[in-house]
């Protein structure tokens, strides 16, 4: 079957038919579409101008150029869009560790961090600056807020993206950003239903197996999902998770699951709105021929869009495979009206909101927005040796890896080490050394040897392991005075529980970076508190405030 008008289908004999037609209209309207380029296909266009796809995901690393060039890109889809209503255009704009929309929009420090203000009105204020940077961009659907409670330390998939380990906390702040998307147009999508901070494998590798039981699942891991429902949600993200507490069985994806999403979320929570499933590209589902069963299967369940990868052959082969389901009966004609009514539903509230100018992408009120996340995130989680404030005098040794991505849902790698930059700013005399995330021997050597000579060290580390455990202990044998930080999830100190003095910043980002420095040179507070425990140490909510040094001037946050 080629793309382009919903008549193009072959039927199965004869000349086409009504039913294979609606066929057609019905497959293409459970799609949202995804594309390689900066500028859409002629291809996309085509089946865009047929009226019948609902919306487009724009990926940061196959569609994202610049602000400009994504303005430009989705006016080019909604000018081909054949359809009254607007399109449903969404991304991954969680900010923090996941930008999906690239660093020249506002680089908030993420949900961790608001986590560790404690402060829900910040997290539907940041929400609302964040609606009004995609709208201004003409994007209409974000893939936020992430309902998921950050239980298990060792979540590969999950780290900073998640607001804490505190399930009332987590709910609080994610219905709050839901409501704050939605105060500027956007479509808050909360995921990933039913919840995933207790995975221990990336469903982006393979099928992650929740093993909790129902009582763990409803307090803890839906609470955010009600919550957002109850705030009035408009969407919800079903994630690919093994969850036999519900399904009953071991190794059907949630996102496939009639008990999941048709019971759970729509029967027993009461959700009526559009559900969408995690990327279909994800090696949690099988690939291949088998993506039509699952797609024909999502379906069935109550699942209403499909989020489709950059891929035209896998597209084809969905549509196909959805259209001969319909036309057989697979899916029943209600079943379909339903969803498509649902979906339309949603893209009328669209179309009642203005898109803002450019201007507002990446504005000063923004970024003063964002170091205000980050001067209230900053957490000082101990200063047993009595380091803090650190001298103005003297050399000064600032060391951290080289950000790389943890998973396919990250985009640290794109941001520029910032720690000596920021250290700069307050100390002449600042030696920087990047290191790889698991430090050769070399570079260990290299960072005890300026760290020996000099006269205090600022070390950062992400998601430490034992090479990067084995820096810090080696750099405190020393006996240089020496600070840690944690510069995404705050359990690294487990890694090295030896170290006296230690922070959390919960972000690469330079607002949380030049935030880090007021603290260290004892200009400001630290007022953040653990938002989750880093274990066996210190509990949630734990967090010192230092005492002002006499000779500094402190600035209130």
């Amino acid at each position: 079957m080629t793309e382009g008008t919903p008549t193009d289908a072959a039927p199965t004999q004869g000349a086409p038919t009504d039913a294979a037609a609606t066929a057609v209209l019905a497959a293409d309207g459970h799609f949202l579409m995804a594309f390689e380029g900066t500028s859409a296909p002629d291809e996309v266009l085509a089946t865009l101008r047929a009226g019948v796809v609902p919306g487009v995901t724009l990926f940061r690393f196959a569609n994202v150029d610049s602000p400009a060039q994504v303005a430009e890109l989705t006016r080019q889809l909604e000018d081909a869009n054949g359809s009254d209503l607007p399109l449903l255009i969404g991304a991954d704009q969680e900010t923090g560790q996941l930008m999906g929309l690239g660093d020249d929009t506002t680089a908030f420090p993420g949900a961790m961090a608001l986590g560790a203000t404690g402060d829900v009105d910040l997290a539907r204020r940041v929400a609302i600056a964040i609606g009004h940077e995609l709208r201004a961009m003409g994007v209409t659907m974000d893939y936020a807020p992430v309902c998921d409670v950050a239980t298990n330390p060792a979540n590969p998939a999950l780290g900073v993206r998640a607001f804490g380990d505190d399930a009332a906390q987590v709910a609080a702040m994610a219905a709050a950003t839901a409501a704050g998307l939605a105060e500027a147009g956007v479509v808050a999508t909360a995921k990933h239903f039913p919840g995933a901070g207790e995975a221990v494998v990336d469903p982006h590798h393979t099928l992650p197996p929740l093993d909790m039981d129902r009582e763990h699942l409803d307090s803890v891991e839906l609470a955010p999902f009600a919550a957002c429902v109850d705030a009035g949600a408009p969407a919800v993200m079903v994630g690919h998770y093994d969850v036999p507490a519900v399904t009953g069985r071991r190794g059907l994806p949630s996102s496939v699951s009639d008990a999941i999403v048709a019971g759970l979320l729509r029967t027993d929570m009461g959700f009526d709105g559009v559900v969408v499933t995690d990327a279909l590209d994800m090696k949690a589902l099988p690939q291949g021929t088998g993506q039509v069963v699952d797609a024909v299967a999502a379906l069935r369940a109550g699942v209403d869009l499909l989020l489709c990868a950059p891929s035209s052959d896998t597209r084809d082969r969905l549509r196909q495979g959805l259209d001969l389901a319909i036309d057989r009966g697979v899916i029943d004609a209600a079943t379909t009206t339903a969803s498509q009514a649902r979906i339309e539903r949603l893209r009328q509230w669209l179309a009642t909101f203005p898109r803002p100018d450019m201007e507002v992408v990446g504005c000063d009120e923004h970024g003063e927005l964002a170091l205000e996340v980050a001067r209230r995130a900053t957490t000082l989680v101990r200063d047993a040796d009595a380091v803090l404030p650190l001298p103005h005098s003297g050399r000064l040794v600032a060391v951290m890896p080289q950000p790389v991505d943890l998973t396919p849902a990250d985009t640290s790698s794109t941001v520029a080490p910032g720690l000596a930059g920021a250290l700069r700013q307050h100390h002449d005399d600042v030696v920087e050394i990047v290191v790889d995330r698991e430090p050769t021997p070399a570079q260990l050597a290299e960072v005890v040897a300026v760290a020996g000579d000099a006269d205090g060290v600022v070390l950062g580390t992400i998601w430490a392991g034992p090479a990067q455990a084995r820096l810090v202990d080696a750099v405190l044998a020393t006996g240089t005075p020496t600070v840690t930080v944690a510069l995404r999830t705050p359990f690294d100190l487990a890694a090295y529980p030896r170290a006296g003095t230690h922070l959390c910043t919960y972000s690469l980002h330079p607002a949380s970076m030049h935030a880090l420095a007021d603290v260290l040179f004892g200009l400001r507070d630290a007022p953040g508190r653990l938002p989750a425990a880093i274990p066996g140490l210190y509990p949630t909510g734990h967090g010192l405030v230092p005492e002002p040094a006499h000779d500094c001037v402190r600035i209130e946050p």
